[in-house]
């Protein structure tokens, strides 16, 4: 039986917490899984493309979505996420988040990072950012910084964050998965064949990966044409 490269197409954006808990479960199978050969892509999505380029003040923000009274459903939400992310190694700091960024900048970033092979890193670098620094990282400065971290080199990056350099593109390929249909994230496709959806637990995807191995890639770019 044919064993193929496992390709995972992950298409996310920096502020959905549900994101950071499904890359930290999909870390932990492909952990599982050493003798895998296992390929990452990030692709863009923005929760909400409203958001202005200078961003919106986080408490500001969340009772305009959910209203001035607490919600329930978010209240339920924070504390499922919280509950879990100690067993991740991560922490989510809600009450500290200053500003809820339009993410345009952040995944002209991960584009770059993807070239340098550095995307899955720069990924968790920007979710520990946003979600437990609390750091603005719709902010140029902060964004630059945060690459630097990685060894891109931290002038260039503002000097193109500054110069809207790949938004078209970056722009086209948000277009794209909301043509594919996709209206929430994190969605990850195996090898242009299926998908998994929401922050899955690591068995989701552990089981994800014994599938996929016997299937062989197709372009997940592609996938409109067919």
């Amino acid at each position: 039986m044919a064993s193929y490269p496992v390709i995972i197409d992950i298409v996310s954006d920096i502020v959905c917490p549900w994101c950071w808990f499904g890359k930290k479960h999909l870390d932990q199978a492909i952990e599982q899984n050493p003798e895998l050969d296992v390929r990452i892509n990030w692709h863009p999505f923005m929760l909400d493309p409203t958001v202005p380029e200078s961003g919106v003040p986080y408490t500001q923000y969340m009772k305009q979505k959910f209203g001035d009274g607490p919600s329930d459903k978010f209240k339920s939400m924070r504390d499922h996420l919280e509950a879990g992310a100690g067993a991740l190694g991560i922490r989510f700091r809600f009450d500290g988040i200053p500003m809820r960024p339009n993410t345009l900048k952040a995944h002209c970033l991960m584009k770059w990072a993807h070239g340098q092979r550095i995307a899955h890193q720069m990924s968790e670098r920007l979710f520990k950012a946003f979600f437990d620094e609390n750091r603005d990282v719709g902010d140029v400065n902060v964004l630059a910084e945060i690459a630097a971290e990685l060894g891109m080199d931290q002038e260039l990056v503002k000097k193109l964050l500054r110069s809207g350099r790949d938004r078209e593109i970056v722009q086209a390929e948000l277009d794209y998965f909301r043509n594919l249909g996709i209206s929430g994230v994190p969605f990850f496709i195996y090898n242009g064949q299926f998908s998994v959806q929401g922050g899955q637990p690591y068995e989701v995807h552990d089981q994800a990966l014994k599938k996929a191995i016997a299937l062989p890639p197709k372009d997940v770019m592609s996938l409109l044409q067919n």
